[in-house]
């Protein structure tokens, strides 16, 4: 808010005080409220009083443009700033979303560990630690199947919370440590899983359109593309994800995962969310279930958002045999000594059962229209960054 001192109306103490009202500085104000056509508020205050709480000397931060790196070294102190308030603002929003959908559509929250024996994505993707006398750990690469454990006594049931990912990627998509929201429904097949999938991120958006306007405005955020993506999304097996990246111009072939260059074009080629189903087996993880109809491929989906930012969301239906799950944990060279007590949820009662994971960077990178994922967590971990 605009503060307004008007010479022999105001009291001479708040001009007295002025000079040591350095940038940053923290004061508490006392005045009247007025209408200003000045401001984003178009209200002022006309001061009566001023105190100085905090002094505030050379505040490295200045209006001048500065580096990403200086500001990331700065990071408790860039938070100040407008766009970072307003991004933060808009993350808070998108969690109080999520956690008001999981709420009203009889979810239970059930933590999962972070430090755990059991791969659930990639084995090179880990950060190993030593866990007393009891050899190596892990942090989390994810929740899911602690989850899964935890359907057979409340049916539907979701995690929130860090998770840490040990690739050695620099793109503006990649972070070692973000927040994760994972589901897992029993009784759900992957179809049904991507219904609750594209409900939650409806939710999400309108919360977001309703209540965070002015922060997206702060941000030069076009709303359009976010109204877009409340119609419904589109949905495209893998194999005909292909033939139309091959139609576009792209470089891919049958059996090759997508890479960020091809999200893009996907998600720019519908202007909103697509859902890509099915995948090989080959190129995805152990605990997704094989397609009944079409060898060789897997009932999952990725759900890619428009405008550049790709993957939001994977999931898949989870495979209740067995037999089968026993054989990909071998064929993929884990140790199965470790998941005795995930096997255990196929030996005792099994359902047909799907979950999906939802990096929030990303999510929230997207709805504010951010180029770099750094700026969607408040104190980013990267290959080469460990501070503040």
């Amino acid at each position: 808010m605009q503060l307004v001192a008007v010479k022999d109306e105001t009291p001479q103490k708040v001009f007295d005080l002025w000079p040591l009202l350095k940038q940053e500085a923290a004061v508490q104000v006392a005045g009247v409220v007025a209408e200003s056509a000045q401001g984003q508020h178009l209200v002022e205050l006309q001061l009566t009083d001023i105190q100085l709480l905090g002094a505030s000397e050379q505040y490295p931060i200045t209006p001048k443009e500065h580096g990403v790196d200086f500001l990331l070294g700065n990071r408790h102190l860039w938070l100040r700033s407008k766009r970072q308030v307003s991004i933060f603002k808009i993350r808070d929003q998108v969690i109080r979303s999520i956690q008001d959908f999981f709420g009203e559509t009889g979810f239970v929250k059930m933590d999962s560990p972070v430090l755990t024996t059991a791969v659930g994505e990639d084995p090179q993707g880990l950060f190993k630690v030593k866990y007393y006398d009891l050899g190596d750990a892990y942090l989390a690469q994810t929740g899911q199947l602690y989850l899964e454990a935890s359907i057979f006594a409340h049916g539907r049931t979701f995690c929130f919370g860090p998770t840490f990912r040990a690739e050695k990627s620099k793109t503006r998509r990649h972070l070692s440590e973000f927040w994760m929201l994972e589901a897992e429904m029993a009784f759900f097949n992957n179809q049904d899983s991507m219904d609750l999938q594209e409900d939650l991120i409806h939710h999400i958006l309108r919360g977001v359109l309703d209540h965070s306007s002015f922060h997206l405005d702060q941000l030069g955020r076009d709303p359009d593309p976010l109204k877009k993506s409340l119609e419904p999304f589109v949905r495209i097996e893998y194999d005909d994800a292909v033939k139309l990246l091959l139609e576009l111009g792209e470089s891919i072939e049958l059996g090759d995962d997508l890479g960020a260059p091809h999200e893009t074009v996907l998600g720019n080629h519908f202007g909103k969310p697509v859902f890509i189903m099915n995948y090989p087996e080959a190129i995805k993880a152990f605990y997704m279930k094989r397609h009944p109809e079409v060898a060789g491929r897997v009932l999952c989906s990725d759900l890619i958002a428009p405008e550049g930012h790709g993957e939001i969301i994977g999931g898949s239906q989870r495979e209740e045999d067995l037999d089968i799950l026993t054989r990909r944990l071998e064929e993929q060279g884990l140790p199965v000594e470790n998941y005795q007590w995930y096997l255990d949820l196929r030996r005792y009662g099994s359902v047909e059962h799907s979950g999906f994971g939802i990096g929030l960077e990303r999510l929230v990178s997207w709805i504010c229209g951010i180029h770099h994922i750094r700026e969607a967590i408040p104190f980013p971990r990267m290959m080469e960054r460990l501070l503040p």
